[in-house]
């Protein structure tokens, strides 16, 4: 599996001719879409897949992103999806996703997320199981180490003139 910035591949996937626009290049929503991919197995990884979610009716909801479009991607491009854990608590995952182009290897996007874990039952943010919250723990040892990408934080403004 490939590394990017230390950080390893969670999602590979072509561009689909449907997801590119007037503009000749992907669609803003297609970004999220492949994000989101991303995300599955990202959140897969943690435990935090279907079968988790048949088995004991809890799922994560995303509450934030923030995403910056850096460098165009077209239609049959291959790009791919690396995943950093910022943060968590028992109830938040804060992580970062990158886009890349597989080829040409240059940064296409990135993504900026807030997860909560919801029991969907009841439709309120609860704790995750220790299983997962020990998942969680184990990897953000393991990327806490890293340094936060410069995209991090951000928000959305005009610059001062």
């Amino acid at each position: 599996m490939t590394k990017w910035e230390g950080l390893p591949e969670v999602w590979r996937e072509t561009v689909r001719s449907e997801w590119c626009d007037y503009n000749d290049h992907l669609n803003m929503s297609y970004y999220v879409l492949i994000f989101d991919h991303g995300t599955d197995v990202f959140h897969a990884q943690l435990g935090l897949d279907k079968n988790y979610r048949l088995a004991a009716g809890f799922s994560t909801f995303a509450v934030e992103t923030h995403t910056n479009y850096l460098a165009e991607i077209h239609e049959a491009d291959e790009v791919c999806i690396t995943t950093q854990l910022l943060d968590f608590d028992e109830k938040r995952l804060h992580y970062f996703h990158r886009m890349y182009h597989a080829d040409k290897k240059f940064l296409s996007a990135t993504t900026e997320i807030m997860t909560v874990h919801v029991d969907l039952d009841e439709r309120k943010v609860v704790p995750m199981a220790d299983h997962i919250q020990s998942n969680v723990a184990d990897l953000y040892n393991a990327h806490r180490g890293l340094p936060c990408p410069e995209k991090a934080g951000r928000r959305v403004a005009i610059a001062t003139r």
